[in-house]
């Protein structure tokens, strides 16, 4: 794991999720308890298995949280940007690392101890109320692929996919703009597939006109129509 030490002020976690209700002064004590790091694109900020239970909030940049299978290959959970944190399900339940995540680009994280962390839940009730609204956004994000993985196809999967991605990234109300564009084999490792299935079905998507594929972006033309698709064969589907 290869990182250069920073400071991290008040100032710097102005913009983490997690922080949004907190003073300048309580964001002063915040700041007093993390430790800043810069990571470069493509490395390793944690591992599978490690017994550290630190908790990241992300400054800048992105990160992927990942897995391997049994056979080696990469099963991707999802990326996260500036604003997100990760790390803690590892501090609340003091086990192992379930996941590995890694740099998309240069990074700079805040780290806290999860004693601090847990500290700071009791301390200030916003930082509770958002750590669990954000847990449990992921148990229903985990739901949701559970009913994915067990009743719809590849090609229906790859729309609920890009559907998520757009919801992250509308330009307006039924236009989204993914830039840069995933890479076909990020694609199909976060829905159990091969790249193959993954440059077929954006083939035909962007021939029927709903997405357009540019030099380094992947437009979605009709986010509503894109909905319509996943909700017709997954049912009832939320942002």
């Amino acid at each position: 794991m290869a990182k250069t030490s920073i400071e991290i002020s008040a100032g710097s976690l102005s913009a983490i999720e997690l922080f949004y209700d907190l003073s300048f002064n309580e964001r002063n004590v915040v700041a007093d308890k993390c430790r800043g790091m810069k990571f470069a694109a493509g490395d390793t900020i944690t591992s599978h298995d490690d017994v550290d239970n630190d908790v990241y909030f992300i400054i800048s940049g992105r990160v992927r949280i990942a897995t391997c299978s049994a056979s080696g290959k990469e099963i991707s959970f999802r990326d996260q940007a500036a604003g997100e944190m990760f790390g803690e399900i590892a501090a609340v339940d003091n086990q192992s690392r379930s996941a590995y995540v890694s740099a998309l680009s240069e990074t700079v994280l805040a780290a806290i101890s999860a004693e601090c962390f847990l500290w700071l839940v009791d301390l200030y009730p916003s930082i509770m109320t958002r750590t669990l609204a954000r847990i449990a956004r992921l148990v229903r994000l985990l739901s949701e692929r559970v009913v994915e993985f067990s009743s719809l196809d590849v090609r229906n999967r790859i729309h609920a996919e890009l559907l998520r991605m757009a919801w992250q990234n509308m330009d307006d109300a039924n236009t989204a703009t993914i830039s840069p564009a995933p890479r076909h084999v990020d694609l199909a490792s976060r829905i159990s597939t091969h790249r193959e299935a993954i440059t077929r079905e954006l083939t035909q998507l962007s021939s029927s006109g709903l997405v357009h594929k540019g030099k380094n972006s992947l437009r979605i033309n009709d986010v509503v129509k894109l909905e319509n698709m996943v909700q017709d064969t997954a049912g009832t589907y939320k942002k």
